[in-house]
């Protein structure tokens, strides 16, 4: 993503409909940035932020043990659930509400099922880079209310836990919103930050720029976002470095 010299306040959106997208059966995937066998030079990822993948896993279904290093794994659950098994001796069932971080560090092996036989699963992983390599494998779950989405932001990831959040080991922040149609809210972002916009559904006015389910926006030499809803709106905003 190139971005103007002159520093003008920019908003580049990824329509849903734009991105990379695989189908393995059981795995219905889209992906934001270039991931696997998907590749666009103009979609690398997005300062610290690598890999938004949209993914649905049909029941009973899901990815075997595989390895990670070096990354902050966020996963989202929008619907159903999801089951983690990892070599740090970690098990759990994460549902919506559930943010799930796992910092892989020096190298972790995990599983993620669908632990329905009926119902798809449906959840964003997402991958941030560490401030730096060979740290101590981790492991976080949290819960966050729909009341304390409900028509605020909520802090879900930060590097240093306030409110209640997640860790994640770089100078990074993740908030969620579920917005009331007509419901607007302002964020103000700190000098040289940038953010990211996921829509996870409805439809969002983002400084006059309209986003639908499965957009995304990159958002540059900004200081103020105005955001409404023009629908209901549920969507993550990051903040980042």
């Amino acid at each position: 993503m190139v971005y103007a010299p002159s520093k003008t306040p920019q908003i580049t959106v990824r329509k849903s409909s734009e991105r990379g997208q695989a189908n393995h059966g059981w795995l219905k995937s889209n992906h934001s940035f270039s991931f696997a066998n998907y590749y666009d030079p103009n979609y690398q990822g997005f300062r610290h932020l690598l890999v938004i993948n949209e993914d649905r896993i049909q029941g009973g279904s899901g990815f075997g043990t595989h390895p990670h290093r070096d990354m902050e794994i966020i996963s989202y659950v929008i619907d159903g659930a999801l089951e983690h098994q990892d070599s740090m001796g970690n098990g759990s069932v994460i549902r919506p509400g559930d943010v799930q971080i796992m910092s892989a560090g020096t190298g972790v092996t995990h599983s993620e099922y669908n632990p329905s036989q009926e119902d798809w699963g449906h959840f964003l992983q997402i991958w941030i880079l560490p401030n730096q390599k060979g740290l101590n494998p981790g492991y976080q779950q949290q819960y966050f209310s729909p009341e304390s989405k409900q028509n605020q932001l909520r802090l879900l990831v930060s590097p240093d836990g306030e409110q209640g959040s997640v860790v994640i080991h770089q100078d990074a922040k993740l908030f969620a919103s579920v917005l009331d149609p007509g419901v607007a809210l302002a964020y103000e972002f700190a000098p040289e930050r940038y953010g990211w916009i996921q829509m996870v559904r409805g439809k969002l006015s983002v400084n006059g720029t309209v986003l639908e389910t499965g957009d995304g926006a990159a958002i540059a030499h900004t200081e103020t976002l105005n955001l409404q809803a023009e629908d209901s709106a549920e969507f993550l905003l990051f903040d980042l470095a």
